[in-house]
C-alpha cells in the first residue's frame, strides 16, 4: 500500500496532506473502510471518475437545463457517451436528408468502375475537380533511388501465381478487432512506459558495454551514465532550455533537467529513450557531455517483386469525384505490379453532401479497386487510416472487415492494421499511415549541421523500435498505450518502411532501411504522387554490410 499510496501522489500531483484529506474524505462515506489494496484501486478509481465527471456537468450546464443535469441517468452514463453527447448538443445546425436521394437499388446496378465512383453517383451537385483535370506534368518522375535506368516496372507475377503475402507476426499477437477507448488506467500507461526504457535500455547497455546506470537524482561528483526517457518541463514545444529526463523505477523513477550546451550534436523529442552521460553535481541538473540514441533491430533475410505504393484521400479536395483513383487503376493495370499496398483514407471535403452511407462510399471504393485490377491479378493490401470518418478512431487501428467481397475477391485482398509489418516473398515491409514524420518534425529539436530533418526522424523510430515513439502523442492522435505496446512495435528492422506524410515525397536509405514517403493521391484540390519499387531477393553481404533489398524506387506523380 505504501508504494500505492507515493504512485497515486505522483499520477495526481498532490502533497500528502492533501491525498491524506481525500482519503478521509472517501473512507468517511465508506464506513470508514482499512487501508489495503483493493481498496486504494477503487479509491484511485472513484476519485478520477468524479472530476471527469464534474468537468463534463460544467460543459454540459450550457446545453440542458438543471432539471435533466440532475435526473440520475447523467451520473450513469459512461465517459464516452459524455463526449459523444457533448459533441451532439455543440451542432449549430441539424443534418437534413438530401432533397433526391438515388436509391440504393440504382447504385447497385452501377458495374464499371467509372460508374460506380461517377459524381453523380454520390449527389446530383457534384462536379469535376477542375485543378486536377487540368494538372500538368502527369507521370513526371520527382524523385528516385538506385540504378534506374532502363528499368522495367513490370511485375513478373502471372494473374493468380500464387504469390506470398502475410503478416509477420502470428495470429495471437496482431490486431484484428475493434476495442473500447477511454478504459485505460494511469498506473498501466506508467507500466507500458517503464517497460520501453527497460527493454531499450537493455539493448543501449549490450551494444555500448556500459557496466550499469546510475540514479539520475543522486549528487555525483565523477561522470555518471543515466538512463531515461525525454520529455518537456511544461506543455508547450520542446526546446534545448526545457528538456527533462524521466527515469525508471529502478533508478528512482524521478526526473531531472537536462543541459546540452556540451553535446556538439543532438536530435531529441519528448518520449526519446536514451542513454546520457554527463556531471549532475546537484542532483538536480544533469550536464549531458555524450548521448547514446538508440540501435536498430536485426533485418529479416529479403528475396524479388513489384511493388506499388499510394496513399488516400482519393479525392480532390473540392469535388466530390473519384478520378484521382481511376487514375490510378489505369497505372496498375499498365504496370502491371505484384502487389499494391494501399492507404485507404476515406476523407471528404467538408462541403460534400452525399446520398449514402460513408460504408456504402467505402465499398463502391473497394470494390471498384478490386474490379478494376481483377485483369492484373496483383495482391492488394488495404491499410487503414485515422484520417477515416468511417472507421475506428483509436491508435493502433484494427484491420478493415469486407464481409460482402466474394470469395475470388477475397483471395486476392489483404486486410492489416496500422500500423502492421508484412512478410511478402521474404522480404519484410513496415507500415503505418499514421503521418508520424509530421507530428515529430513539429517537436524534435536538433543540433546537427548538415543533417536531413527526414533521416534524423526515420532513424528515431528504426533505434527506438516504434511505429509511434513520440510521447505524448498529437492531440489528433487517440493513443491506446496497451494496445500500442503489443501492436505498435516493431518485431525488427523493415528492409522497407512505408511512411505517408504531408510533408514532401522521398526514397532513401537509413541505417540499411529503405524508407519511403509516397505522398498523398491527392494534395488538396490538385494531384499529388505515389511510389513504385523493384525489390531483389538476395542474402549477400559487401564488406560485411547488409545489402539493400531494393533495387530501385521512384516516386511518380498521378
Amino acid at each position: 500500500p505504501v508504494s500505492s499510496v507515493l504512485e497515486q501522489c505522483l499520477c495526481n500531483r498532490l502533497q500528502a496532506d492533501e491525498l491524506m484529506a481525500e482519503w478521509v474524505a472517501f473512507s468517511t462515506t465508506k464506513n470508514s473502510l482499512k487501508l489495503s489494496m483493493d481498496t486504494l484501486e477503487q479509491f484511485e478509481h472513484e476519485r478520477v471518475s468524479l472530476g471527469v465527471h464534474s468537468l463534463l456537468r460544467s460543459v454540459l450546464a450550457q446545453i440542458y437545463s438543471p432539471q435533466m443535469l440532475s435526473c440520475s441517468c447523467f451520473v450513469c452514463v459512461p465517459v464516452c457517451v459524455w463526449v459523444c453527447v457533448c459533441a451532439q448538443g455543440s451542432q449549430k445546425r441539424a443534418l437534413t436528408t438530401p432533397e433526391h436521394p438515388h436509391s440504393k437499388r440504382s447504385a447497385a446496378l452501377l458495374a464499371s468502375p467509372g460508374l460506380l465512383l461517377s459524381p453523380a453517383s454520390f449527389s446530383p451537385s457534384a462536379t469535376p475537380s477542375q485543378k486536377y483535370s487540368q494538372r500538368g506534368a502527369k507521370g513526371e518522375v520527382v524523385v528516385t533511388f538506385g540504378a534506374v535506368q532502363g528499368t522495367r516496372w513490370a511485375g513478373r507475377k502471372s494473374p493468380g501465381s500464387g504469390l506470398q503475402l502475410e503478416l509477420l507476426e502470428s495470429p495471437e499477437d496482431t490486431l484484428h478487432c475493434s476495442y473500447k477507448y477511454m478504459f485505460q488506467r494511469l498506473r498501466d500507461v506508467r507500466n507500458v512506459l517503464t517497460e520501453k526504457i527497460e527493454e531499450l535500455g537493455e539493448s543501449l547497455r549490450s551494444n555500448f558495454n556500459i557496466e550499469e546506470f546510475s540514479p539520475v537524482s543522486l549528487p555525483a561528483q565523477d561522470s555518471i551514465t543515466v538512463l531515461g526517457q525525454v520529455c518537456c518541463d511544461s506543455n508547450g514545444k520542446l526546446n534545448a532550455q526545457s528538456v527533462l529526463l524521466e527515469v525508471g523505477p529502478e533508478q528512482g523513477g524521478q526526473q531531472v533537467s537536462v543541459d546540452l550546451s556540451e553535446l556538439r550534436e543532438y536530435s531529441l523529442f519528448p518520449g526519446q529513450v536514451v542513454v546520457m552521460e554527463g556531471m549532475n553535481t546537484t542532483g538536480r541538473r544533469l550536464v549531458a557531455s555524450k548521448l547514446y540514441e538508440g540501435v536498430p533491430l536485426p533485418f529479416y533475410s529479403p528475396e524479388p517483386l513489384s511493388v506499388l505504393v499510394a496513399c488516400g484521400p482519393y479525392t480532390p479536395s473540392d469535388s466530390l469525384t473519384f478520378d484521382p483513383l481511376l487514375d490510378l487503376i489505369s497505372i496498375i493495370v499498365r504496370d502491371r505490379p505484384d502487389v499494391c499496398l494501399l492507404t485507404i483514407s476515406m476523407f471528404l471535403h467538408q462541403k460534400a453532401q452525399v446520398t449514402e452511407t460513408f460504408e456504402a462510399i467505402f465499398m463502391r471504393c473497394i470494390e471498384t479497386i478490386v474490379e478494376g485490377t481483377k485483369s492484373v491479378g496483383c495482391r492488394l493490401v488495404f491499410v487503414p487510416s485515422h484520417r477515416d470518418i468511417h472507421h475506428h478512431f483509436i491508435y493502433p487501428q484494427p484491420p478493415f472487415t469486407l464481409p460482402d467481397l466474394s470469395k475470388d475477391q477475397a483471395q486476392r485482398v489483404t486486410l492489416v492494421p496500422d500500423p502492421c509489418t508484412l512478410l511478402i516473398e521474404g522480404v519484410t515491409f513496415g507500415l503505418t499511415s499514421t503521418d508520424i514524420l509530421f507530428h515529430m518534425s513539429a517537436e524534435e529539436i536538433s543540433c546537427a549541421p548538415g543533417s536531413d530533418r527526414f533521416s534524423r526522424i526515420l532513424k528515431h523510430m528504426l533505434t527506438q523500435r516504434s511505429y509511434y515513439p513520440l510521447y505524448p502523442p498529437v492531440e489528433e492522435v487517440n493513443m491506446d498505450y496497451e494496445k500500442l505496446q503489443s501492436y505498435g512495435q516493431m518485431p525488427l528492422t523493415p528492409d522497407v518502411l512505408i511512411v505517408p506524410s504531408e510533408l514532401r515525397y522521398f526514397i532513401k536509405d537509413v541505417i540499411g532501411c529503405v524508407c519511403v514517403n509516397p505522398g498523398r493521391l491527392t494534395k488538396g484540390q490538385v494531384g499529388g504522387t505515389y511510389g513504385r519499387l523493384l525489390i531483389q531477393r538476395s542474402t549477400s553481404l559487401e564488406d560485411g554490410k547488409r545489402v539493400s533489398p531494393c533495387l530501385a524506387g521512384q516516386v511518380v506523380k498521378i
